[in-house]
């Protein structure tokens, strides 16, 4: 078998422009704790996208975006999760599971891309067994615009490099998972 040893990668918003933070919290996580089941593409799983509450962002906010990133998949690349667009300013809060496929609760206007794993929703933590423990960055990026002005058809990492030219603020949650 191939050895996944490695180092830990850094903080990939750490390595972003600095931006000022907002409050980011959640009914179903605590910062730095282990994401629960729920949250997971595993057999005890449901790939159920946590709740997320937000507040204390810039007042010209004029949309979100929110997104679940993890930085420690094996490959030089990470893994994208979970990438939401287009969300309205009014917006503050997302029940848990909103980001579910086939979820009908999402905002109006707002879309979920294509992850990794080739779904257009919420996709939770899924670290191959015995690998190191994986952290699942869930961000909420308070944007200068209405749009980010890409599709549905747009990759992750292509939106999230746009995010960087329109964020104003960004709030981080962290969880972590190893099997």
């Amino acid at each position: 078998m191939t050895s996944l040893t490695r180092p830990v990668a850094p903080d990939p918003y750490s390595l972003l422009p600095a931006v000022p933070s907002f409050d980011l919290r959640s009914d179903d996580l605590a910062h730095g704790d282990r994401l629960p089941d729920a949250h997971t593409n595993t057999p005890a799983g449901g790939n159920v996208s946590p709740h997320l509450a937000w507040s204390g962002f810039p007042p010209q906010t004029r949309s979100f975006a929110v997104s679940c990133f993890d930085p420690d998949a094996p490959g030089p690349a990470g893994w994208w999760h979970w990438t939401l667009l287009d969300v309205p300013a009014t917006t503050t809060e997302l029940a848990t599971g909103a980001g579910t496929a086939g979820s009908t609760t999402l905002p109006r206007g707002a879309f979920a891309l294509r992850g990794d794993d080739g779904e257009a929703a919420y996709v939770g933590a899924a670290p191959p067994p015995g690998d190191q423990v994986h952290r699942y960055f869930f961000v909420v990026h308070a944007l200068d615009t209405d749009s980010l002005g890409v599709g549905p058809d747009a990759m992750p990492g292509a939106a999230n490099t746009a995010l960087v030219f329109h964020t104003l603020a960004r709030a981080v949650l962290v969880g972590t998972y190893q099997r």
